[in-house]
């Protein structure tokens, strides 16, 4: 089984961290940096090849992880000079990808089985398979729902509840065989246009533990559980 890390992107949310260090670079705990714990759980999950798609900061990414063989990974690299979006880079390296691989964000801190949204979506036969989490937003201020002048209803700070996407994917590269390589491609816009098409994408919903660590909140948490979570994250160590 074949990944794709994204790892391009400046980091922009997560600094000062991210000034000198790759935003999968930045340590959790006192031994690990995130891209180090990703490509054991992909390893340790049945993937034995994956691609690094560097951008800002890249050759550090490249001289840390090398070739990747000290996770019983084959890893390659792909670069982007200019930013692609998050499915841009991808058409770039279509020539030398599977069928079916998975992608994921470099900054992803998961106990998510990375196989099996891949064996998922393969057995779906879907264009994309995204790994879906419930998040709970939190309205800090009173709602009105209004009509012309009138308030016709009030809640008090309510909160609501989604569906968000992981940044973890199961894709088809015959699915991104009309657009053209080089040119911007965002996952927002790759999902809209398979719903316009009616080819819908999969859900993979998932409901164990996932830090998004490019939001400070969520790092600053990364850090203060990874001791008690290192067991479940790192099966094995």
């Amino acid at each position: 089984m074949h990944a794709v890390i994204l790892a391009g992107g400046k980091g922009v949310r997560l600094r000062p961290y991210t000034t000198a260090l790759p935003k999968p670079l930045v340590p959790i705990g006192d031994q690990h940096a995130i891209l180090e714990i990703v490509l054991r759980q992909l390893a340790s999950c049945g993937f034995t090849s994956c691609t690094i798609a560097i951008g800002h900061l890249g050759e550090i990414i490249r001289a840390y992880v090398g070739d990747g063989s000290r996770w019983g990974l084959a890893v390659d690299y792909s670069t982007e000079e200019s930013p692609l979006g998050t499915m841009g880079p991808l058409l770039t390296m279509l020539d030398r990808l599977p069928e079916s691989f998975l992608v994921m964000n470099g900054d992803v801190l998961t106990d998510l089985d990375f196989g099996d949204v891949l064996h998922q979506h393969r057995r779906a036969g879907a264009p994309l398979t995204i790994a879906t989490y419930a998040r709970k937003v939190r309205i800090d201020f009173g709602v009105l729902t209004t009509d012309d002048r009138r308030v016709v209803a009030f809640t008090e700070k309510p909160s609501m509840d989604y569906r968000v996407s992981m940044g973890v994917y199961g894709l088809s590269r015959s699915t991104l065989g009309n657009y053209t390589p080089g040119l911007p491609l965002g996952f927002d816009e790759l999902v809209l246009d398979l719903l316009r098409s009616g080819d819908e994408p999969h859900a993979y919903a998932f409901d164990g533990y996932w830090l998004d660590i490019g939001r400070p909140d969520d790092y600053d948490r990364a850090n203060a559980e990874f001791t008690t979570r290192k067991s479940l994250l790192l099966k094995g160590a």
